[in-house]
């Protein structure tokens, strides 16, 4: 296999280091052990392409919302009709009410649904309202889980150094940037993933004072970790009897996992959730969607670019999509071929894995040869580092994968053959590990 020359994408990163702020529009799009990020021209289907004119099969769906791959037909023919009847008008659509409706037939909790621009601002939303109908202050919030990036709920997201977190019995809440308040998530309790016990004696602890849960029901920003059977069941169940409500934070597993999210897929309905990302496959758009007393209980929804007319119009082509016949059969069956294949590879190279495909997801842990049960678990006994040398080696071979963590995003459009050469390159590089071939 050939490895890539990527020479002009450095050169671009040092020179846009002058000029943004650490060279990059977010930190996700730099790993940690990249000396640089790889400069991008433009994408098609299941590949993108670099400033050198290197092909890339793409696994990281651009951090979750490209599930029809990059530049689909179906989103973008909406989306130029509507750009050519105005692109914003602060003002309510016939095409927002189509799309509101569909929303409340799709998504198992959504009675009602409001607007906003990014997941960031939608957990927002969520928590206001869910304290607004509680008359309670507290939520609690699960390890490494992310709910963007606001003050008050960016916090014990990740970590290389467990002690940071606290103990398991009383975790800490860990800050990860500077000029963020500590005060400002004083009403957050931090809990472990997957141990209902834990959230029981939390209950106990505040009986009368939780406002919410708010959970990633299969956290994506870390591992990833599924919940283990029940448990989604047994933390509505309890908050219930506190009278408090669950939030399902959906930005990654919304539509991702089936056309209801993951709510959907596991068949479980939580008071609230929140969807982004591939909503609208690639623009900004964020759903709140709960039953119709929670949403209604007085908080006001405000924003000027709140669903604005294009990404109304991407959002209802992407949802034509999604509700297509065999759009996720194509996506289990192509997601169980590469975690077979993945997990193949690493029995070939003595090295534990854990593969799974679930929907348009597939979860892949290197190091173990089960999924990871929280966040501790996973800090502690996958390896981390190899991973990260394969997420290094995949992309010089011309294989885009998820930084840190083995979230692997499927698209509509990859095929059988980009799954087989992925699976070749996975091995290439475990053979080139092996050897002490410099990645």
């Amino acid at each position: 296999m050939r490895k890539y020359s990527t020479e002009k994408s450095k050169e671009l990163y040092e020179e846009a280091k002058d000029y943004l702020l650490n060279g990059v529009a977010s930190y996700f799009h730099k790993a940690d052990n990249e000396e640089y990020p790889i400069c991008f021209t433009h994408g098609s289907g299941s590949k993108m392409y670099d400033v050198d004119g290197n092909e890339y099969i793409d696994y990281t769906g651009a951090q979750g919302p490209m599930l029809l791959g990059y530049s689909p037909k179906e989103v973008y023919e909406r989306i130029e009709d509507q750009l050519d009847r105005g692109s914003h008008f602060s003002a309510t659509t016939p095409q927002l009410l189509e799309l509101s409706k569909l929303l409340t037939e799709m998504i198992p909790c959504a009675e009602m649904v409001s607007y906003q621009n990014s997941g960031t601002e939608a957990d927002m939303f969520a928590v206001r309202t869910a304290r607004a109908y509680t008359g309670r202050i507290k939520i609690v919030k699960f390890e490494s889980t992310y709910h963007g990036w606001s003050d008050e709920l960016k916090v014990s997201v990740d970590t290389d150094d467990i002690n940071d977190f606290g103990s398991r019995d009383n975790p800490d809440r860990y800050i990860t940037t500077a000029g963020q308040r500590r005060e400002a998530s004083d009403d957050v309790i931090i809990v472990p993933f997957n141990d209902i016990d834990v959230i029981k004696k939390t209950f106990e602890k505040y009986p009368d004072e939780i406002a919410a849960v708010l959970m990633e029901p299969f956290i994506c920003d870390s591992g990833p970790i599924p919940p283990q059977p029940g448990f989604l069941e047994e933390v509505i169940s309890v908050a219930h009897e506190h009278h408090s409500i669950v939030i399902f934070d959906e930005v990654i597993t919304g539509f991702r996992l089936s056309s209801g999210g993951a709510q959907k897929y596991f068949d479980v309905t939580p008071d609230m959730a929140v969807f982004a990302k591939a909503v609208t496959a690639g623009l900004p758009l964020a759903v709140i969607g709960g039953k119709k007393d929670i949403m209604n209980c007085g908080v006001i929804s405000s924003g000027t670019f709140n669903a604005n007319p294009v990404v109304v119009a991407a959002a209802l082509g992407a949802i034509s999509r999604y509700s297509g016949e065999g759009v996720y059969e194509k996506l289990q069956r192509i997601g169980d071929r590469l975690a077979a294949g993945l997990m193949e590879a690493g029995r070939k190279h003595g090295v534990p894995m854990f593969a799974k495909c679930y929907g348009g997801l597939v979860s892949w842990t290197v190091g173990m040869d089960r999924p990871p049960v929280d966040f501790r678990d996973w800090l502690e006994n996958s390896d981390i580092d190899l991973y990260s040398k394969l997420y290094l080696g995949c992309r010089n071979y011309g294989v885009r994968l998820t930084e840190r963590r083995g979230r692997v995003n499927l698209t509509t459009e990859h095929t059988p053959e980009d799954i087989e050469r992925t699976i070749g390159v996975v091995d290439q590089v475990l053979s080139d590990i092996e050897k002490g071939v410099a990645l």
